[in-house]
């Protein structure tokens, strides 16, 4: 059951949850299918006096597609689920219900679709948007990261709301 609280009531390590716990970021269409993508590139802070979330998705992505489509995301936290968020991460929704594949039950916290199984679900409304710029990337990270050219976009989204499940 999700309970919602304020972001500043959150006592999780941001670098932890990115790097080590991973995310997912989900988005529904019009015609309210949903996806999601297991997600380790990110970050939580201040921006123009807003709580912001920022999140880097890759052209290729399927999940793209859903944040072009709304106005808002949603990035959720998890304990564990490693095994789940892995086969979130490396299988597209183009290709079957990789959600249900996952054991994950898909349900709206705050209108925005979340799961069952995080801990905490931070909606987010899309503030700004922009195609990082392969000039602009240093090429050890260039080579490192954008061999085949398959390059991120990069979304601001402001947290509206903030839930955690209990």
């Amino acid at each position: 059951m999700f309970k919602e609280t304020s972001v500043f009531d959150l006592k999780q390590n941001v670098f932890e949850e990115i790097h080590k716990n991973w995310m997912l970021v989900s988005a529904a269409k019009p015609d309210g299918t949903v996806n999601t993508m297991t997600a380790s590139w990110g970050a939580m802070g201040e921006l123009w006096n807003k709580e912001t979330v920022t999140v880097y998705i890759r052209e290729s992505r399927y999940t793209k597609e859903f944040i072009d489509a709304q106005e808002y995301f949603t990035v959720s936290l998890f304990d564990g689920h490693r095994k789940e968020l892995t086969l979130l991460g490396r299988r597209s929704g183009r290709d079957g219900d990789k959600i249900a594949e996952a054991g994950f039950h898909t349900e709206l916290v705050g209108g925005q679709p979340a799961f069952a199984e995080s801990k905490c679900v931070l909606v987010c409304k899309k503030i700004y948007e922009t195609p990082l710029d392969p000039k602009a990337i240093p090429e050890e990270y260039l080579a490192a990261n954008y061999a085949n050219g398959d390059y991120h976009t990069m979304y601001i989204g402001e947290v509206v709301a903030c839930y955690v499940n209990e």
